[in-house]
């Protein structure tokens, strides 16, 4: 995506008035442009294709089909958008799961307007992960034994080399590319190839899993 193309949004939610503030909100921004929304994930596909978005905003409790299993289902297809889930609760045991299923974020509905802007242009970008107090809420919602997971997670990250490992904790931290390029004294654009090469490995689509798996593993 060039810096001159608009990021594409769709937004999914069962409540129309929802669905006109966020697109009140990002309508307002030459860099952001809304292409369409949806009122339940059994439309999600079909807007997909119909609109190509590059982001989709993903309410997470709808009636019909919910904002789970919409992102499970479109995460799983070849060049999927990216997804932000949509929440009224911080914690909500649902968007741990969303985020297990290949969502890069999440926004609480009362998110202030322009971080809801820069959260979908992190998102866009391949920036998206989530700040160490959003995530140690999360990790609360796992399992209350956690030493299977432990445990799994501890053999994931064993495929890693000593420098991706460093890399996938930088991004458990919350830093972006250049914060990371910047604590291992490395270019950016090394950052990134690393980036890509611990997603290959792991089998993960995106940061945020990234993220979930070296905090399962105990280790921030």
């Amino acid at each position: 995506m060039s810096p001159e193309t608009p990021v594409r949004v769709l937004i999914v939610d069962d409540d129309p008035l929802v669905r006109a503030g966020l697109s009140m909100i990002l309508s307002g921004h030459t860099d952001v442009r809304v292409v369409g929304q949806a009122g339940d994930g059994v439309e999600v596909p079909a807007a997909v294709d119909e609109h190509r978005p590059d982001v989709v905003l993903m309410d997470i409790r709808m009636p019909v089909v919910d904002g789970l299993v919409a992102t499970e289902r479109l995460r799983s297809r070849p060049g999927a958008p990216q997804v932000l889930v949509l929440t009224t609760f911080d914690a909500d045991e649902f968007v741990l799961r969303a985020l297990r299923a290949g969502a890069s974020g999440f926004l609480l509905k009362d998110t202030a307007p322009g971080q809801i802007k820069d959260a979908v242009m992190r998102v866009a970008q391949g920036e998206a992960t989530l700040s160490p107090s959003v995530t140690r809420q999360l990790i609360a919602h796992v399992a209350a034994d956690p030493r299977p997971a432990r445990r799994h997670a501890g053999d994931l990250l064993g495929r890693l080399s000593a420098r991706e490992k460093e890399v996938a904790l930088l991004v458990a931290q919350g830093k972006a590319n250049a914060e990371i390029s910047a604590d291992l004294h490395m270019s950016v654009a090394t950052v990134k190839a690393h980036v890509s090469r611990v997603l290959t490995k792991l089998d993960m689509n995106n940061r945020v899993q990234v993220a979930l798996l070296v905090h399962d593993a105990g280790l921030v």
